[in-house]
């Protein structure tokens, strides 16, 4: 299910992303939720690998990512689990250790079946701000995103 990303604004403080697979949501949940699959897909492209990916997944648990690139350059990130209804939703706090935005962002990941054997994903971010979604709107975050989801799609349909 290529080209199906949607990225937009919604709100003052939000980014609502959604991207459809040709996968049950449990596949997608699975895949978004066992770090040696997270680890097939999640930022890695273009030289960067997810190397550290601990996950404590109950409510109240601490995950923290560390991705790292060829010939050097790291980039990491941890939050907090405030929500975790398997397979439907996930709600986590977010916090880069170069914080590129200001404060801390809140994520809803809602896992949404759609028939068929095909489902949607759907990721809420949450800013402190207006300007700091704006920042991330303009990053090339979308990219990013694009390339992981694709890949996350090979991960569930191979």
């Amino acid at each position: 299910m290529k080209n199906t990303l949607e990225v937009k604004a919604q709100g003052d403080r939000e980014i609502l992303v959604t991207r459809a697979f040709d996968a049950p949501r449990e596949l997608v949940y699975e895949a978004y939720t066992r770090p040696e699959l997270l680890k097939r897909w999640l930022g890695a492209f273009a030289g960067w690998s997810l190397d550290v990916c601990d996950m404590n997944l109950v409510v109240g648990g601490a995950y923290r990512w560390l991705w790292r690139k060829e010939g050097g350059g790291e980039m990491g990130i941890s939050g907090v689990y405030r929500e975790v209804s398997p397979p439907a939703r996930i709600v986590c706090t977010e916090k880069f250790d170069e914080s590129w935005y200001q404060g801390e962002a809140l994520v809803t990941v809602d896992f949404l079946e759609r028939g068929a054997g095909t489902s949607t994903l759907q990721l809420t971010l949450r800013y402190e701000s207006e300007a700091a979604r704006d920042g991330v709107l303009k990053s090339p975050m979308e990219t990013g995103l694009a390339a992981s989801y694709d890949a996350l799609e090979r991960v569930v349909t191979a």
